[in-house]
């Protein structure tokens, strides 16, 4: 069997947008992205609002339909035809707890409702039972399940919906900005629920964030993205010490560091400029036009993803 659970290669993701009466532009959400996630394996996604995180998370999952590429999960290539029976094997936890569970059923049958879709039970006392199980495992009391989610917290309602993930015995979740609607003394409590049922059921995660501190303590391997591609992947330690691209340089140099002497003594990195628009992207690289490096070899052509040594790609002509 191999250990390489998800790959996704040369992934794109183009919006159509109206620019006139009868012409529309792409706006490249996902442009040519390709990484692997193993199995049981936690792969960080991270990068600035708007740089096409979630819509990778999305594609694969078919929740948009790919303009280019292929997924290929588990030896099998992730396609229209089989998505729903490859639904059982890949599962989303959503980023707003507060808008992904639907306000008019209870907490048993938004759990239950994989279940039913799935015909994963054989009749209402399993289903029940399968229910309360699930509860349990993320540390729900079982007198919630006829609860309605306006009834409970933020971080109960994102354990909701990591309960209604967790209901088809899922290989992999997508687990899109989980915690950054919550508050930090709970962010630490799901972070903690999500390694441990790692650890129980050896689920695989891809980890969208944009907070480093977070992907760094439970990512395995961090890949950073930048206006719809990714410029650098690596060891989650080893992009942490030794950072190679300018962008995930710059990221790094804003992590707060909750000691004042280093804090102190370490320079801030700071871009110059605005993000550019996916709509009207430049030539090459799409950095080049907030990177201190840039030469004209970056306005000819974009770099590819390249291995460094030890699994450390970067996109980079300069590095």
């Amino acid at each position: 069997m191999s250990e390489t659970l998800l790959e996704v290669k040369n992934l794109k993701q183009y919006f159509p947008v109206k620019a006139g009466l009868m012409k529309s532009i792409p706006l490249k959400a996902v442009d040519d992205v390709s990484f692997t996630v193993g199995r049981g394996e936690t792969l960080g996604l991270v990068g600035e609002s708007g740089c096409g995180k979630t819509t990778v998370g999305r594609t694969i999952l078919r929740l948009y339909e790919p303009t280019a590429g292929e997924i290929i999960f588990d030896g099998e290539e992730v396609t229209a035809k089989n998505i729903k029976h490859m639904r059982k094997k890949m599962q989303m936890v959503f980023q707003d707890p507060y808008s992904s569970l639907d306000p008019r059923m209870t907490v048993e049958d938004i759990i239950g409702e994989p279940l039913d879709v799935h015909h994963l039970c054989a009749n209402r006392k399993e289903r029940r039972e399968k229910i309360l199980e699930l509860m349990n495992f993320v540390g729900l009391n079982s007198e919630h399940a006829r609860r309605y989610a306006h009834e409970f917290s933020g971080g109960q309602r994102q354990r909701i919906g990591i309960a209604r993930a967790l209901a088809v015995d899922p290989q992999f979740i997508v687990c899109d900005e989980p915690v950054s609607a919550l508050d930090v003394s709970i962010q630490a409590q799901v972070i903690n629920m999500f390694e441990e049922l790692q650890e129980k059921l050896g689920v695989a995660y891809l980890f969208i964030a944009h907070d480093l501190l977070v992907v760094h303590h439970i990512s395995k391997r961090i890949a950073v993205m930048y206006l719809g591609k990714i410029v650098e992947i690596a060891d989650s330690d080893d992009l942490n010490d030794s950072p190679m691209h300018p962008y995930t340089q710059s990221l790094l140099s804003a992590v707060p560091i909750p000691d004042p002497d280093i804090t102190r003594n370490r320079q801030r990195i700071l871009l110059e400029g605005d993000v550019p628009s996916p709509l009207k992207m430049p030539t090459g690289c799409a950095f080049r036009t907030r990177c201190r490096y840039a030469t004209e070899q970056c306005a000819a052509e974009c770099p590819k993803l390249t291995d460094r040594g030890n699994g450390h790609q970067v996109a980079c002509w300069n590095k």
